[in-house]
């Protein structure tokens, strides 16, 4: 770390459980944020303040006017910029040092085949179940953690899948593949915009003591908001032993024992 890294993490490093060796881990890491929007806005702007050093930003949207009550990494002038390039350029001012990736496109399995097992953390900011599927996958596959958040109206719900550990549960532990699913998108429903926000800095900060290895990230925990009334409910889960995302998992786990 050169003298103005250490002037600008300093508050990082005065923390005792981060140190000089955990903003190390930050510049080190590759942190993929998946969908730029309300919850990926806040949670890209944390994870670059912090100094991660790599960012892969994935969305294949451009900036809406609609978009500018909650999704702060975009401004009046990038209505109608590609989402990630806005994203980058806002990142770009906030903090020079971080390499970001720009990738315009939807994520598919063949791509998230090819770049999960480059990061050290994922980050689901989506608001498509099939794409939130994907990303489980791929992340259970290449044992790489995921961080998953969501957000509509006053609801929001936040949790860790840690997959370097073999008692994590996955997503579709929590939200089976199968199961009957209505999806619901805040054009149709509405969303208040603190509740993107506290959920997108919630996995934020998941993330970066994911990365740093400190605290308790969720794993194995459901965090849901209700941010109409300011109240927590946090839900125990668990592997399930009939889930065929972990089925495989454990396959793989066998072939290379």
């Amino acid at each position: 770390m050169n003298d103005d890294q250490l002037l600008r993490y300093s508050r990082h490093i005065l923390v005792d459980e981060l140190g000089i060796e955990a903003q190390q881990r930050f510049l080190d890491a590759h942190a993929i944020v998946v969908g730029v929007g309300g919850l990926g806005s806040p949670a890209a702007m944390y994870l670059a303040a912090a100094g991660v050093g790599q960012l892969t930003l994935v969305d294949a949207d451009t900036v809406d006017l609609t978009n500018l009550q909650r999704q702060i990494l975009h401004v009046t002038a990038s209505v109608g910029q590609r989402k990630v390039e806005s994203g980058r350029e806002t990142i770009a001012r906030l903090n020079p040092e971080v390499k970001v990736n720009a990738i315009t496109e939807r994520v598919d399995d063949a791509w998230l085949d090819r770049t999960v097992p480059s990061a050290t953390v994922v980050l689901d900011c989506t608001d498509n179940f099939a794409t939130r599927h994907a990303i489980n996958r791929a992340c259970v596959a290449h044992r790489v953690p995921l961080v998953s958040g969501a957000a509509l109206r006053f609801d929001g719900q936040i949790s860790t899948f840690d997959f370097r550990d073999d008692a994590s549960p996955c997503y579709a532990c929590v939200f089976p593949e199968d199961q009957p699913f209505e999806e619901v998108a805040c054009s149709t429903m509405g969303v208040f915009a603190p509740t993107v926000g506290i959920i997108g800095a919630m996995q934020a900060a998941e993330a970066l003591r994911v990365i740093a290895g400190v605290g308790t990230p969720l794993v194995g925990r459901l965090m849901m908001l209700d941010s109409l009334h300011m109240e927590w409910t946090t839900m125990r889960i668990a592997r399930q032993p009939d889930c065929a995302v972990c089925a495989e998992r454990q396959s793989a786990s066998g072939r290379h024992a």
